[in-house]
C-alpha cells in the first residue's frame, strides 16, 4: 500500500503525468478553485482509479487529462508530450453515452474513426472487431434506442477503443448502471483492459468498484481538489468476485473509505 502523501513508485515507465495541475472556472464574478496543485503518474498498462467527495474536482482533472478543458496551470503528458488538446493516443468514456441516435450501433462506432485515413471497408472491419470485443457483434445494426443502457454503455467503449488509444479515461462510466449491469460492465472493462494493454485513469465515487478494478487508488480532498493518499491495492490479479468478502479486500475499502471522509485539517483551518 501507498503512504499518504506520497506517490507509489512502480517499475514500470509512465505512460500519464499529471504535474502541478491546477484549474480554476468563473462562476459569474466569483473565480472558483477546482483542483489545486495535484500531481502524479499512471505507469504504462496500469489502472488507477480517482476517488474523492462530490465536487473535489474529480470530472475536472479528467477533462483536462482529454484536452478538453486547458489548465490553468500544470500540465498533463502523455508518453511525455504535453496535452494540448483531444489526442488520438486517448479514449473517452462518459457516463452519458452520447450516442448518435440516428446511427446504427456500428455507425457509432466508425463514427469515431472519421477522422482516420483509411476506407471505408477498414473502418467497418475495425467498428465490427470492437463490437466482438465488447460482446455486441450481433446488434451491429441496431439503434441506441433499442439497446439497454448496459449496451449502449459497450458501445461507448467499443468507440473509444476503435481507433487505438494506449490510455483510456472513464468518468464514472457505470453510475448509471444498476447494481447487475455494473459487475458485468466492470468484468468485461478489465477483460478489455488486459487484452488491450491500456493505460486507464477511471473516476469514480464507488470505493468497492476502484478497490476491485485498480492497481492504485488516489483519494482527492474538497474541493480544492489535492491529492491526499495513493493507496496501492494488494490484490492478485486476475479479480474475482469472491475477493470483495477477503480481509484484505474488507480492509482497503475501509481505508479509502475513512479517507474519503476525513477531512484535512489544514483544509479545514484554511476555510476550504
Amino acid at each position: 500500500m501507498g503512504r499518504k502523501g506520497q506517490r507509489v513508485s512502480t517499475d514500470k515507465l509512465d505512460k500519464l503525468e499529471v504535474r502541478h495541475l491546477s484549474k480554476e472556472f468563473r462562476v459569474g464574478k466569483q473565480s472558483v478553485l477546482a483542483v489545486d496543485d495535484v500531481c502524479f503518474s499512471v505507469a504504462d498498462n496500469e489502472f488507477v482509479s480517482v476517488v474523492g467527495p462530490s465536487g473535489c474536482g474529480k470530472s475536472t482533472l479528467l477533462t483536462v487529462a482529454a484536452g478538453l478543458e486547458d489548465p490553468t496551470s500544470g500540465s498533463v503528458l502523455v508518453d511525455g508530450a504535453v496535452v494540448r488538446g483531444p489526442g488520438r493516443d486517448r479514449g473517452v468514456v462518459f457516463q452519458a453515452y452520447s450516442l448518435c441516435p440516428w446511427l446504427t450501433v456500428r455507425g457509432n462506432v466508425e463514427f469515431a474513426l472519421r477522422g482516420e485515413k483509411i476506407g471505408r471497408a477498414e473502418r467497418r472491419r475495425r467498428a465490427m472487431e470492437q463490437l466482438e470485443v465488447v460482446g455486441l457483434s450481433g446488434f451491429a445494426e441496431a439503434y441506441p434506442a433499442q439497446l439497454s443502457g448496459g449496451m449502449r454503455q459497450r458501445v461507448a467503449i467499443a468507440r473509444a477503443l476503435s481507433y487505438r488509444p494506449s490510455v483510456l479515461l472513464m468518468d464514472e462510466p457505470f453510475g448509471a448502471l444498476d447494481a447487475l449491469n455494473r459487475r458485468t460492465m466492470q468484468s468485461l472493462l478489465t477483460r478489455v483492459w488486459e487484452d488491450h494493454r491500456l493505460t486507464v485513469l477511471f473516476i469514480t465515487h464507488d470505493i468497492d468498484e476502484a478497490v476491485y478494478l485498480s492497481d492504485r487508488v488516489l483519494v482527492m480532498s474538497p474541493r480544492p481538489g489535492r491529492i491526499v493518499e495513493d493507496v496501492r491495492i494488494d490484490l492478485d490479479r486476475p479479480r474475482l468476485p469472491e475477493m470483495q468478502t477477503s480481509e484484505t479486500f474488507l480492509a482497503l475499502k475501509e481505508r479509502l473509505l475513512r479517507s474519503v471522509t476525513t477531512v484535512e485539517p489544514e483544509l479545514a483551518e484554511s476555510g476550504s
